[in-house]
Protein backbone atom coordinates (compact mmCIF):
# COMPACT_ATOMS: atom_id res chain seq x y z
CA UNK A 1 0.00 0.00 0.00
CA UNK A 2 2.80 2.44 0.88
CA UNK A 3 4.63 1.63 -2.35
CA UNK A 4 1.49 2.21 -4.41
CA UNK A 5 0.88 5.53 -2.66
CA UNK A 6 4.46 6.69 -3.24
CA UNK A 7 4.27 5.72 -6.92
CA UNK A 8 1.02 7.66 -7.21
CA UNK A 9 2.57 10.73 -5.63
CA UNK A 10 5.61 10.37 -7.88
CA UNK A 11 3.47 10.22 -11.03
CA UNK A 12 1.48 13.25 -9.93
CA UNK A 13 4.69 15.18 -9.27
CA UNK A 14 6.04 14.20 -12.67
CA UNK A 15 2.83 15.37 -14.36
CA UNK A 16 2.98 18.66 -12.46
CA UNK A 17 6.54 19.30 -13.62
CA UNK A 18 5.33 19.27 -17.21
CA UNK A 19 2.11 21.16 -16.52
CA UNK A 20 1.25 24.63 -17.73
CA UNK A 21 1.08 25.93 -14.17
CA UNK A 22 4.64 24.88 -13.37
CA UNK A 23 5.97 26.31 -16.63
CA UNK A 24 4.25 29.67 -16.17
CA UNK A 25 5.24 29.86 -12.51
CA UNK A 26 8.87 28.98 -13.30
CA UNK A 27 9.10 31.64 -16.00
CA UNK A 28 7.64 34.25 -13.63
CA UNK A 29 10.03 33.19 -10.85
CA UNK A 30 13.05 33.43 -13.18
CA UNK A 31 11.94 36.91 -14.17
CA UNK A 32 11.65 37.94 -10.53
CA UNK A 33 15.03 36.40 -9.76
CA UNK A 34 16.65 38.39 -12.54
CA UNK A 35 14.98 41.57 -11.39
CA UNK A 36 15.78 41.30 -7.68
CA UNK A 37 19.12 39.58 -7.10
CA UNK A 38 21.37 41.63 -9.45
CA UNK A 39 19.73 44.90 -8.46
CA UNK A 40 19.24 44.22 -4.76
CA UNK A 41 15.76 45.74 -4.91
CA UNK A 42 14.18 43.13 -2.65
CA UNK A 43 17.10 43.00 -0.24
CA UNK A 44 17.37 39.90 1.96
CA UNK A 45 13.76 38.88 1.28
CA UNK A 46 14.40 38.12 -2.40
CA UNK A 47 13.70 34.35 -1.90
CA UNK A 48 10.22 35.22 -0.64
CA UNK A 49 9.66 37.52 -3.62
CA UNK A 50 10.75 34.82 -6.09
CA UNK A 51 8.63 32.15 -4.40
CA UNK A 52 5.62 34.45 -4.25
CA UNK A 53 6.00 35.33 -7.92
CA UNK A 54 6.13 31.64 -8.78
CA UNK A 55 2.95 31.01 -6.80
CA UNK A 56 1.10 33.91 -8.41
CA UNK A 57 2.13 32.79 -11.90
CA UNK A 58 1.08 29.20 -11.21
CA UNK A 59 -2.28 30.21 -9.78
CA UNK A 60 -3.11 32.63 -12.60
CA UNK A 61 -2.20 30.20 -15.40
CA UNK A 62 -5.16 28.55 -17.17
CA UNK A 63 -6.13 25.13 -15.92
CA UNK A 64 -5.39 22.32 -18.34
CA UNK A 65 -8.37 20.67 -19.99
CA UNK A 66 -9.07 17.11 -18.94
CA UNK A 67 -9.17 14.61 -21.80
CA UNK A 68 -10.37 11.04 -21.58
CA UNK A 69 -10.02 10.27 -25.30
CA UNK A 70 -7.64 7.48 -26.30
CA UNK A 71 -4.40 8.21 -28.07
CA UNK A 72 -4.48 8.97 -31.77
CA UNK A 73 -3.50 5.50 -33.03
CA UNK A 74 -5.93 3.65 -30.79
CA UNK A 75 -8.64 6.15 -31.59
CA UNK A 76 -8.28 5.81 -35.34
CA UNK A 77 -8.17 2.03 -35.10
CA UNK A 78 -11.38 2.13 -33.08
CA UNK A 79 -12.97 4.44 -35.64
CA UNK A 80 -12.01 2.08 -38.45
CA UNK A 81 -13.58 -0.82 -36.57
CA UNK A 82 -16.71 1.29 -36.03
CA UNK A 83 -16.91 2.03 -39.75
CA UNK A 84 -16.65 -1.70 -40.47
CA UNK A 85 -19.66 -2.20 -38.22
CA UNK A 86 -21.58 0.55 -40.02
CA UNK A 87 -20.74 -1.01 -43.38
CA UNK A 88 -22.04 -4.39 -42.18
CA UNK A 89 -25.28 -2.73 -41.04
CA UNK A 90 -25.63 -1.00 -44.41
CA UNK A 91 -25.12 -4.29 -46.23
CA UNK A 92 -27.83 -5.91 -44.12
CA UNK A 93 -30.27 -3.09 -44.99
CA UNK A 94 -29.43 -3.34 -48.68
CA UNK A 95 -30.13 -7.06 -48.66
CA UNK A 96 -33.36 -6.40 -46.77
CA UNK A 97 -34.61 -4.02 -49.46
CA UNK A 98 -32.89 -5.62 -52.44
CA UNK A 99 -36.27 -5.99 -54.17
CA UNK A 100 -36.34 -2.20 -54.52
CA UNK A 101 -32.91 -2.02 -56.18
CA UNK A 102 -32.19 -3.14 -59.76
CA UNK A 103 -29.61 -5.83 -60.43
CA UNK A 104 -27.05 -3.41 -61.88
CA UNK A 105 -27.31 -1.26 -58.75
CA UNK A 106 -26.84 -4.31 -56.51
CA UNK A 107 -23.82 -5.35 -58.57
CA UNK A 108 -22.25 -1.90 -58.28
CA UNK A 109 -22.95 -1.85 -54.56
CA UNK A 110 -21.34 -5.26 -54.17
CA UNK A 111 -18.12 -3.99 -55.74
CA UNK A 112 -18.16 -0.90 -53.51
CA UNK A 113 -18.83 -2.96 -50.38
CA UNK A 114 -15.95 -5.30 -51.20
CA UNK A 115 -13.60 -2.38 -51.88
CA UNK A 116 -14.54 -0.63 -48.65
CA UNK A 117 -14.06 -3.82 -46.65
CA UNK A 118 -10.58 -4.32 -48.08
CA UNK A 119 -9.63 -0.70 -47.39
CA UNK A 120 -10.97 -0.70 -43.82
CA UNK A 121 -9.01 -3.85 -43.01
CA UNK A 122 -5.89 -1.81 -43.74
CA UNK A 123 -6.63 0.61 -40.91
CA UNK A 124 -2.94 1.30 -40.25
CA UNK A 125 -2.33 2.53 -43.79
CA UNK A 126 -5.71 4.23 -44.07
CA UNK A 127 -5.43 6.33 -40.94
CA UNK A 128 -1.92 7.47 -41.84
CA UNK A 129 -3.63 9.90 -44.24
CA UNK A 130 -6.45 11.76 -42.52
CA UNK A 131 -8.05 12.89 -45.80
CA UNK A 132 -8.39 9.28 -46.99
CA UNK A 133 -9.91 8.26 -43.70
CA UNK A 134 -12.34 11.18 -43.85
CA UNK A 135 -13.48 10.27 -47.38
CA UNK A 136 -14.03 6.62 -46.46
CA UNK A 137 -15.99 7.63 -43.37
CA UNK A 138 -18.21 9.96 -45.36
CA UNK A 139 -18.85 7.27 -47.98
CA UNK A 140 -19.86 4.69 -45.39
CA UNK A 141 -21.92 6.97 -43.12
CA UNK A 142 -23.35 9.51 -45.58
CA UNK A 143 -22.91 9.37 -49.35
CA UNK A 144 -23.62 5.69 -49.96
CA UNK A 145 -26.60 5.16 -47.61
CA UNK A 146 -28.19 8.49 -48.64
CA UNK A 147 -27.99 7.66 -52.36
CA UNK A 148 -29.41 4.16 -51.91
CA UNK A 149 -32.16 5.30 -49.54
CA UNK A 150 -33.30 8.11 -51.82
CA UNK A 151 -33.56 5.75 -54.76
CA UNK A 152 -35.21 2.86 -52.87
CA UNK A 153 -38.02 5.16 -51.70
CA UNK A 154 -38.95 6.13 -55.25
CA UNK A 155 -41.53 4.15 -57.25
CA UNK A 156 -39.66 1.76 -59.57
CA UNK A 157 -41.39 2.97 -62.73
CA UNK A 158 -40.65 6.63 -61.91
CA UNK A 159 -37.01 5.93 -61.06
CA UNK A 160 -36.42 3.99 -64.26
CA UNK A 161 -38.30 6.18 -66.77
CA UNK A 162 -38.84 9.73 -65.54
CA UNK A 163 -36.39 12.18 -67.05
CA UNK A 164 -36.86 15.86 -66.15
CA UNK A 165 -35.60 18.46 -68.64
CA UNK A 166 -33.28 16.06 -70.41
CA UNK A 167 -31.43 15.08 -67.25
CA UNK A 168 -30.62 11.56 -66.08
CA UNK A 169 -33.29 9.30 -64.70
CA UNK A 170 -33.06 8.47 -61.01
CA UNK A 171 -31.69 5.06 -61.99
CA UNK A 172 -28.99 6.59 -64.18
CA UNK A 173 -28.17 9.18 -61.53
CA UNK A 174 -27.72 6.51 -58.88
CA UNK A 175 -25.42 4.48 -61.13
CA UNK A 176 -23.45 7.67 -61.85
CA UNK A 177 -23.02 8.41 -58.14
CA UNK A 178 -22.04 4.82 -57.39
CA UNK A 179 -19.45 5.04 -60.17
CA UNK A 180 -17.93 8.14 -58.57
CA UNK A 181 -17.83 6.43 -55.17
CA UNK A 182 -16.24 3.31 -56.66
CA UNK A 183 -13.57 5.42 -58.37
CA UNK A 184 -12.73 7.16 -55.09
CA UNK A 185 -12.36 3.84 -53.31
CA UNK A 186 -10.15 2.47 -56.09
CA UNK A 187 -7.89 5.53 -55.84
CA UNK A 188 -7.58 5.16 -52.06
CA UNK A 189 -6.86 1.44 -52.38
CA UNK A 190 -4.27 2.09 -55.09
CA UNK A 191 -2.48 4.59 -52.85
CA UNK A 192 -2.42 2.08 -49.99
CA UNK A 193 -1.23 -0.82 -52.15
CA UNK A 194 1.38 1.38 -53.85
CA UNK A 195 2.99 1.89 -50.46
CA UNK A 196 3.05 -1.87 -49.89
CA UNK A 197 4.49 -2.48 -53.34
CA UNK A 198 7.26 0.04 -52.71
CA UNK A 199 8.06 -1.64 -49.38
CA UNK A 200 8.21 -5.04 -51.09
CA UNK A 201 10.44 -3.68 -53.83
CA UNK A 202 12.77 -2.16 -51.24
CA UNK A 203 13.03 -5.51 -49.47
CA UNK A 204 13.80 -7.22 -52.76
CA UNK A 205 16.60 -4.75 -53.47
CA UNK A 206 17.97 -5.34 -49.98
CA UNK A 207 17.96 -9.09 -50.46
CA UNK A 208 19.58 -8.81 -53.87
CA UNK A 209 22.35 -6.64 -52.46
CA UNK A 210 22.72 -8.81 -49.37
CA UNK A 211 23.07 -12.10 -51.20
CA UNK A 212 24.64 -10.87 -54.43
CA UNK A 213 27.94 -12.64 -53.71
CA UNK A 214 26.64 -15.16 -51.20
CA UNK A 215 27.20 -18.89 -51.42
CA UNK A 216 23.49 -19.23 -50.68
CA UNK A 217 22.68 -18.26 -54.25
CA UNK A 218 21.20 -21.10 -56.22
CA UNK A 219 23.32 -22.46 -59.05
CA UNK A 220 22.07 -21.87 -62.58
CA UNK A 221 19.76 -24.51 -63.94
CA UNK A 222 21.38 -26.91 -66.42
Amino acid sequence: MATSRSENLGSRFARYLGSTRNIVGSVAALGALGATVPTGVAGPVWPLVVAGTYGIGALLSPRERASFAPSGFASTRAQAAELQGHLAELGARVRRYDNRLPDDVLTAYGRIEEGLSEVLVRADSLTAESDRFFVVGRIVDDYLPAALETYANLPRSFAMRHRAEGRRTAHEELLHQLGIIETQIEQIAAAIYAGDAETLAARSRFLEDRFADSSLRLPPRP
